[in-house]
């Protein structure tokens, strides 16, 4: 029969009726639900990061859908490619013109339906809150928001006009957006015993792209006034905004204001459910002070991560959006927001082939998550920053990485949030890359067979068909002084005795294994032709650990 849908106001609905409406098709399995679990939470110790969940830390392989996925007709576009790239989240968003369309009216069949399904599919989720900003721009507000520009003003520009983003200081809009935020956590708190739901982005892309911050009579007022106190005990200086921030004055200014916003949303939130929950950031390039005009002004970029981390302490951590295909630029990213005071996650980045390359060095540097951007079937790409279309080789250079780490995904969590670890990416140029753990020197090569060098002039050989292309990637934990866990895709790894230390220093044994309950089970030892060059990691998903010795 055919059921009528109404907008519903929050806890309204008994849970029979909610059942009805929000459950799978039925042509699948019905949910089988997980036991109620401890509140997911981010733990950090020594300038090391960990994401808990279910007790245990958690390294979340997502994709994100694209934005208009968020309707429950959409959903079965969604889970094959989720499938095929061995992903265990989803990143999806919930728009505030969705949940409530008419003012006071709550509907949240969607979420319910998105909350059944993932079940069924053994996802996790990661709730994108699309509300007074999403890529700057408030088209995801209800049209009750978009059309009363008195209770919830739009930015003015410096000669007085109307600009398409949201005033940071409309207390109305904030008042709105929160109450709506509010009623969504309290539905997951309801509904979501079991936290299938374990992360959550308070808005999206916030800031204001061309224009630094709002004119109006009321942010002019406000810049006028001294520095918040809280923000010059952090940075030791005080004064108003143009005098402590110079040339960047309006964008610090807004900064603290978006931020400030969120936060509030974030701390209502997380008193209804408290899931941690982050910001992500529209770059704009690798400088350390964008031009105000053209960066998202307001923003969590790198070099404002001081102000957020002020004006925002119910943020968990802020998060960097990649698109730059410059690999150089990728791992100045990544550099930035990796912080003793910030978990590193990248929660968008391109989906095209040459993008999957960086989730090694991201791992590398303690991430505990990462997801590619566009992750469905629904039809839509968003070339040129990401892929023409998903095809096999595109799917496949996700989820090469995400089947190796995947097997062994807690393991690496939890050796990565109290060990050494580090990751690279083929650089654009090709040439190799090495690091130092401790008393070890490690390098990554790119473009070589499994077999011999490149540079025999006895053995001809054809060049290797990857060897130019953008592909190729690494990462490593140190176990313990001589012990190392490896896993990579088009690489060649060497291992040798890092300079200065002591001499003698060989490869004693290459172990191919996984984890069993937490402990390292070996099914092979790679030996002869497979060591002989290095070791060779191509286009299936190994996971090596490696031991090194001294002999005397």
């Amino acid at each position: 029969m055919t059921m009528q849908r109404r907008p519903i106001r929050c806890g309204a609905l008994s849970l029979i009726a909610l059942s009805l409406i929000g459950g799978a098709s039925p042509a699948r399995a019905q949910p089988q639900p997980r036991e109620t679990t401890a509140i997911p939470r981010i733990e950090s110790h020594d300038g090391h990061h960990a994401f808990i969940v279910d007790g245990a830390p958690y390294l979340m392989l997502g994709g994100q859908v694209n934005n208009s996925s968020n309707y429950p007709a959409m959903l079965d576009k969604v889970w094959p490619t989720l499938d095929r790239m061995g992903a265990n989240t989803v990143e999806i968003p919930v728009a505030w013109q969705q949940v409530e369309p008419v003012e006071g009216r709550f509907d949240f069949f969607f979420l319910q339906t998105l909350l059944d399904q993932a079940r069924v599919h053994d996802k996790r989720v990661v709730l994108l809150w699309f509300g007074t900003w999403k890529n700057t721009s408030y088209a995801y507000t209800p049209d009750w928001v978009k059309l009363d520009n008195r209770r919830f003003p739009r930015m003015k520009t410096r000669d007085g006009k109307d600009h398409g983003v949201l005033s940071a200081h409309g207390e109305q809009t904030l008042a709105a957006d929160k109450r709506a935020f509010v009623q969504m956590m309290t539905y997951l708190r309801d509904h979501d015993p079991q936290n299938t739901v374990i992360l959550v982005q308070p808005e999206n892309e916030t800031g204001s792209y061309g224009n630094p911050r709002d004119y109006s009579a009321t942010g002019n007022r406000l810049f006028a006034q001294a520095v918040p106190a809280a923000l010059a005990r952090q940075t030791g200086r005080s004064g108003t905004w143009a005098q402590v921030y110079g040339a960047q004055a309006d964008r610090a200014f807004n900064t603290w204001y978006v931020a400030s916003y969120v936060n509030a949303i974030a701390a209502a939130g997380k008193a209804a459910k408290p899931l941690p929950m982050y910001v992500n950031a529209s770059l704009s390039g690798p400088s350390n002070v964008p031009d105000p005009e053209g960066v998202a002004s307001g923003g969590p970029q790198q070099d404002v991560l001081d102000i957020w981390k002020a004006a925002a302490p119910a943020i968990d951590f802020a998060a960097p959006d990649i698109y730059d295909r410059t690999s150089a630029n990728v791992v100045a990213y990544l550099d930035k927001y990796a912080r003793p005071d910030n978990a590193l996650m990248v929660p968008e980045i391109g989906n095209a082939r040459e993008f999957a390359r960086f989730f090694y060095p991201a791992i590398g540097r303690g991430a505990i998550g990462f997801a590619p951007f566009g992750m469905d079937e629904t039809g839509y790409f968003n070339y040129p920053l990401g892929a023409v279309a998903l095809d096999e080789q595109t799917l496949d250079a996700f989820a090469l990485p995400y089947h190796a780490v995947g097997s062994i995904m807690r393991d690496w969590a939890r050796i990565a949030a109290t060990r050494p670890t580090w990751g690279a990416a083929k650089p654009d140029d090709g040439s190799a890359v090495s690091t130092t753990l401790g008393g070890w020197k490690i390098t990554a090569s790119w473009g070589e067979w499994q077999f011999g060098m490149k540079d025999w002039t006895w053995l001809k050989s054809v060049p290797a068909p990857w060897g130019k292309e953008p592909v190729g990637g690494m990462a490593v934990a140190q176990l313990s002084d001589d012990e190392f866990l490896i896993v990579g895709d088009h690489v060649r790894v060497q291992f040798d005795a890092a300079a200065g230390s002591a001499p003698g220093g060989i490869v004693l044994r290459v172990e191919e294994g996984t984890f069993h309950d937490g402990k390292w089970v070996m099914t092979r030892i790679w030996n002869g032709d497979q060591t002989d060059y290095g070791l060779n990691l191509l286009a299936q998903p190994h996971v090596l650990k490696v031991i090194m010795g001294r002999y005397r």
